[in-house]
């Protein structure tokens, strides 16, 4: 027996499709409902289906108005502000292709972006980092608060085949990646709602994250909204602290994060009462077996966790139907063509081999901004290639075996040791560098970089270099001075070695 699932395809996408069409259907029939409530302490902000389908609209208009066209590409340097998720789905709605980026990166990592991608405008919160662009409009967010109210524009309808937007991951080469997603992924994305959330119409989905992270924007926003559900967003003021009082006090039924969040929580709250949490979703990075008991042991609800990547989403899940055995992280979701593959096609059951989904998947991204090489080196022999080992059962629950390759987790961004090793290495005194994630207690991990130089370097001007050139995620939070840097039999930089003598 073959490490393959499949349980027949999906439905197909309608067409014509637009997916913020698809996103705001609901807006008709339940116009009056809570699309959204933005929670702090002392306020809440709603939205209804009705004023966000209508602000949605309107900036669809403005963004016209301004003289943009379909298919051009709209650079969202934006804060943790509602203004993201309408803006965002404002574009795609009039046929423009938005790129959402952290706020977290520096102004000479969003410029090594532009040659690129050669965005018509750029989106631009004066507080989050971008470098001056004379030729490039930026449009603020009071002239986007001020489209709010414009005539509704029609919704660009088309092929769903045509690209909707473009997100940035992480390259195993050192050099993030334009990832290229149709308005397909959004239809795709119904195979999360029994495979992974649970989700009805009925429920309060309450998300940890910020409106600019693209966990937040799918999992928190775009699937409550596809359904008719209501998404809760702690406003930017709010503490993790505060997390536990706000998912009781609003009542909500479903709470997503990364697996730091339910770990911090729990370090502050031994003794969580959530009487409406149904459950919680996690995914981002690996969920422990401790997190995941001690949160049963304290909610009395369970943690579904889902495995995925920025050019499918997640494919890969628990959830409350289907529970995950232990060990594993769940089954490939109903609709998906999942395999465990080596160089020859599917593996036999219990044989360890790379996760991959069958370039039929919906979900699957069109492919990287002008790099069909790049593109066509993921896929083998028609199945797209994640990076990741892991081994399927018979009952097609599938257990992580890790990476091939040395990506690093971070809070739940995907980050290249060669992106940061790149930037290190011009530090003046710096021979030699090696970055690595690191346990440094049981669940907590951190991004570290190990360094040869002639005498031991000031950590402090480290960290400031550091903060000036990475975005805070990317930036190794231990520094640590070596003789020498490990290698393989073959000479090459072993990371490997690096993580098992710090834990050693």
């Amino acid at each position: 027996m073959l490490s393959l699932f499949d349980q027949g395809p999906p439905s197909a996408c309608p067409n014509p499709f637009n997916m913020a069409a698809h996103v705001l259907a609901h807006a008709d029939a339940q116009a009056d409902k809570t699309a959204l409530a933005v929670l702090s302490l002392s306020s809440i902000q709603r939205w209804s289906y009705a004023d966000l389908r209508q602000a949605v609209l309107g900036t669809g208009t403005g963004l016209l108005e301004l003289g943009l066209k379909p298919g051009d590409r709209v650079l969202m340097r934006l804060g943790n502000t509602v203004e993201f998720p309408i803006a965002y789905l404002g574009a795609i709605a009039v046929g423009l292709i938005p790129v959402p980026t952290s706020s977290q990166l520096t102004s000479g990592e969003v410029d090594k972006m532009l040659p690129d991608l050669n965005p018509r405008a750029i989106l631009r919160d004066p507080a989050v980092a971008c470098p001056q662009t004379p030729t490039i409009p930026q449009i603020l967010p009071e002239q986007l608060a001020e489209m709010h109210n414009l005539p509704p524009a029609s919704y660009d309808m088309g092929d769903p085949e045509r690209m909707a937007y473009i997100i940035y991951t992480s390259g195993t080469s050192g050099n993030p990646r334009a990832v290229c997603h149709a308005h397909r992924a959004i239809w795709a994305r119904q195979m999360m709602h029994q495979g992974w959330y649970g989700l009805t119409a009925s429920d309060r989905l309450m998300h940890a994250g910020a409106f600019n992270w693209t966990y937040t924007l799918g999992t928190g926003l775009m699937d409550p909204w596809s359904v008719g559900a209501t998404a809760l967003i702690p406003g930017a003021d709010v503490n993790i602290t505060a997390l536990p009082r706000l998912l009781k006090q609003h009542e909500a039924s479903i709470f997503a994060a990364a697996p730091g969040v339910y770990r911090k929580m729990l370090h502050d709250h031994p003794d969580l009462h959530l009487p409406t949490l149904r459950h919680g979703l996690t995914a981002g990075e690996k969920l422990s077996d401790t997190i995941r008991d001690d949160w049963k042991t304290a909610t009395n609800t369970s943690l579904y966790e889902a495995y995925g990547m920025s050019e499918c989403s997640t494919f890969i899940s628990s959830s409350p139907a289907n529970p995950a055995p232990d060990g594993t992280l769940g089954t490939p979701q109903p609709g998906r063509r999942v395999a465990i593959v080596d160089e020859t096609g599917p593996v036999p059951i219990g044989t360890e081999g790379t996760i991959a989904v069958h370039k039929s998947d919906p979900g699957l991204m069109l492919g990287y901004l002008n790099a069909p090489e790049d593109t066509a080196a993921r896929y083998q022999g028609g199945w797209f290639l994640t990076g990741d080992q892991g081994v399927m059962a018979q009952t097609h629950a599938i257990a992580y075996a890790g990476r091939d390759d040395d990506m690093m987790n971070a809070g739940g961004y995907r980050v290249s040791p060669l992106e940061v090793e790149a930037t290190l290495s011009r530090y003046p005194g710096i021979t030699a560098v090696a970055v690595t994630d690191v346990e440094i207690k049981q669940d907590v991990r951190m991004i570290a970089a190990f360094y040869t130089s002639i005498d031991e370097l000031d950590e402090t001007a480290l960290n400031a270099y550091a903060t000036s050139n990475l975005a805070r995620y990317k930036q190794p939070k231990l520094f640590q001075r070596r003789d020498a840097l490990p290698t393989n039999p073959n000479g090459k930089l072993s990371r490997r070695a690096l993580r098992e003598t710090f834990k050693a």
